[in-house]
């Protein structure tokens, strides 16, 4: 009888607060840390920058890293250390625009597929996948023979390629909750599909989001580096990593530091995000938190 009581009594085993996981997950900290140093780097630029990134000076082209220039500078005597600043901040507009254009209308036609089913799933499924046979570079470069190269069609580009794949990951996700049963108890209380989404799909399927959208932030900021580099994404005078490695192909034995410094910039930015949407991905795991 004492056994049973004790072995009643026994406290059961709870997951550690997620700061606790997060500060022991390598992968989230050293995530979290390059992200949070992009970020900083993004905003540093909108208040202060060493010198003026627009400001040409071939007096002082191509001088190697010193007290007045960290970094030194480009072929146009622009300060190379400041155009890395606000290069950050540029890349992070167009990943947070492009990333929530996908977001929102990617979302939003999951949640429909998955709450009407029947022709409306197929047709958004099958729009999906006429969608992905498009590459934001491709939709670029269509967009830029009949717009004009700049920013802005990059942003559309990019945030018309998210679309499907939030869309996929959100109907996939939320089909898997259809079927659990607080939603079949929902639905037996009487509650419409469209509150049913809201109330209980969504809010459970927001950790699988959030995972996602920092992959795709990383993929937003490679692809418009890769845009700037054809010369179809940010134009000049604004500053841009991937314009920044194009002007530095032809000074590679010359000035090598040209395109190690930006090259170094889009990988660090890259491997922040997605080591942080690792980490995020096995924190927000409840089977993982309590064997952590």
């Amino acid at each position: 009888m004492s056994g049973v009581s004790m072995a009643a009594a026994a406290p059961t085993h709870a997951p550690p607060p997620f700061w606790r996981r997060a500060l022991a997950h390598r992968s989230f900290l050293l995530g979290g840390i390059l992200t949070t140093l992009l970020v900083f780097a993004a905003g540093l630029s909108l208040v202060w920058t060493p010198w003026s990134p627009y400001e040409i000076d071939m007096a002082a082209k191509l001088q190697l890293p010193d007290s007045a220039h960290w970094l030194g500078t480009d072929p146009f005597g622009r300060d190379i250390t400041s155009l890395l600043l606000v290069g950050a901040r540029n890349s992070i507009l167009v990943g947070v625009i492009a990333v929530g254009i996908g977001l929102l209308a990617g979302a939003s036609l999951g949640l429909l597929a998955a709450a009407r089913r029947g022709w409306a799933e197929e047709l958004i499924m099958r729009l999906s996948d006429f969608t992905l046979a498009f590459p934001a570079i491709l939709s670029a470069i269509m967009m830029t023979a009949v717009f004009g190269a700049g920013i802005v069609n990059s942003i559309i580009a990019i945030g018309i390629f998210n679309i499907p794949i939030f869309a996929r990951i959100t109907r996939a996700s939320a089909n898997a909750l259809w079927s659990r049963e607080f939603v079949l108890a929902a639905r037996a209380c009487g509650k419409g599909p469209w509150r049913i989404t809201f109330d209980h799909v969504l809010p459970n399927i927001l950790s699988v989001l959030t995972v996602q959208v920092t992959i795709r932030f990383a993929i937003a900021i490679l692809a418009e580096a890769a845009l700037s580099y054809l010369g179809l994404g940010t134009q000049p005078p604004q500053p841009s990593w991937g314009r920044m490695l194009a002007e530095a192909q032809t000074l590679l034995f010359q000035a090598p530091q040209l395109a190690v410094f930006p090259g170094v910039a889009i990988a660090l930015a890259v491997l922040g995000l997605n080591l942080l949407g690792d980490g995020l991905s096995d924190l927000m795991d409840p089977r993982l938190a309590r064997k952590r």
